[in-house]
């Protein structure tokens, strides 16, 4: 009898959810898939909290771009990813997502250290079958898309740290500079060092708020 792997795959689009299984019962492992779906945060946390299925899952499979659960504060995949590893510490994270910024990517490596990241647009039948059996083999597998993304950014990770990332991403929703400081526990003093690391991160000598977001978003970055 072949061995069972129990896999929770988190999708609000159901047929998704249809074609990973049928691509992973395929695996040259041997293994016997057993699979429980879940849709949106609401029903992922209701299955991840369960304490009767406290390290029950080998690996979860789950979308970053999900139907949110307000009540827990669950937004997306990566809310439910740490919440895998607060109740079910054993279980292997992958995480499948359509985003390409390189900071939406960066931020999920930082904060979930994920076994797998996937750009769905990156991979075929034939490479989620590779990201699995890796993972499996407790490797870490990243695609093509976040390897290249991640090369410079870990390369100079003193210039993007949690700050001055968090400090792009509220510039680029129309935050003032003079009203970071109500969004972020830092001085102004501060916010105005970090905002030259950022200029010389980006070669910028000199310029405006407007110019850092375009040329961030020229980089991919948000």
């Amino acid at each position: 009898m072949s061995e069972k792997i129990k896999i929770l795959m988190i999708d609000d689009h159901p047929s998704m959810i249809e074609g990973y299984k049928i691509i992973l019962s395929y695996n040259d492992l041997g293994y016997e898939i057993e699979t429980t779906s879940a849709f949106n945060c609401k029903d992922a946390y209701d299955i991840i909290t369960n304490p009767s299925k406290k390290d029950y899952f080998d690996i979860v499979f789950l979308d970053y771009s999900l139907p949110s659960y307000e009540e827990k504060n669950i937004v997306n995949g990566e809310d439910l990813a740490l919440l895998v590893k607060k109740y079910s510490p054993s279980t292997k994270i992958v995480i499948l997502t359509s985003h390409i910024e390189t900071l939406i990517l960066y931020n999920i490596i930082k904060k979930v250290d994920p076994n797998g990241l996937l750009v769905k647009s990156d991979f075929t039948a034939e490479e989620l079958l590779k990201a699995f059996e890796a993972i499996i083999n407790n490797e870490i597998y990243n695609s093509a898309t976040v390897k290249a993304s991640l090369k410079e950014l870990l390369s100079k990770d003193n210039y993007l740290d949690d700050f001055n990332r968090q400090m792009l991403t509220l510039l680029s929703q129309g935050i003032k500079t003079k009203n970071l400081p109500q969004h972020m526990n830092l001085s102004m003093s501060s916010i105005e060092k970090r905002k030259v690391q950022i200029k010389l991160y980006l070669g910028i000598e000199k310029g405006t708020d407007e110019d850092v977001i375009r040329e961030a978003k020229k980089r991919g970055l948000i």
